[in-house]
């Protein structure tokens, strides 16, 4: 998986404009980037008298529009999917993932702050950099809003020390499946050392198995 910052901040401190300027700076620099924008509240793609309301409205418990240019899948929900959910629907072939909102998740995080709204919403210790139009008395890396090349590099930096580090993850039936630090090293240990004793097998930089069971 590719590294995923989130931007967080109060409500109408700039976030949404961040990122629209974080992606800019990051498509100008050559990077594949993919996008999630996390809210608690309800929100509908699918209006009334279109061929996917009524497809649903029909029955469907999920409705998949497919062009050659665009793919959108509608699936109503009853919990809040989890990150590695949402990684896996977005799927591979992305630099990096940019998230606006899921404060209270274990992803690095960039907080938008401005001095009329209030204090920050995280910790310093949870926050990878802060942008903000006034300095604040915390040790983390602070922007001020113009400030996006020099935050695009130290994404960068982030990204770069990510790629450099191993991971593993387990896919089961469709969801992601958490892993302990002992199993991931098993699983990463010997999958690495089969795959690598067969013939041709050269420099592995990635693996992907997939195992389907037929049911009787």
């Amino acid at each position: 998986m590719p590294l995923a910052i989130s931007v967080v901040g109060r409500s109408k401190s700039g976030k949404t404009t961040l990122l629209e300027n974080l992606v800019g700076e990051l498509k100008r620099r050559g990077y594949k980037l993919a996008t999630i924008k996390h809210t608690v509240h309800d929100f509908d793609l699918d209006h009334p008298g279109k061929d996917s309301w009524r497809l649903a409205k029909a029955g469907s418990d999920a409705v998949v529009l497919s062009s050659p240019r665009k793919l959108a899948l509608i699936k109503p929900l009853h919990r809040d999917i989890t990150l590695e959910e949402l990684f896996h629907l977005i799927g591979k072939g992305f630099d990096l993932i940019l998230v606006e909102g899921l404060k209270d998740s274990s992803l690095p995080k960039i907080e938008v702050h401005r001095k009329e709204l209030g204090d920050l919403i995280c910790s310093p210790q949870e926050l990878f950099a802060v942008v903000s139009d006034e300095r604040l008395d915390i040790a983390v890396p602070q922007f001020s809003p113009g400030d996006v090349g020099p935050l695009v590099d130290l994404v960068e930096q982030e990204s770069l020390a990510w790629r450099e580090t191993d991971e593993t993850s387990l896919i089961v039936n469709d969801a992601p499946l958490p892993l302990d630090h002992l199993a991931e090293r098993v699983i990463h240990k010997t999958l690495l050392g089969m795959v690598s004793a067969l013939t041709g097998v050269e420099e592995i930089t990635s693996l992907q198995i997939s195992l389907r069971r037929g049911h009787s």
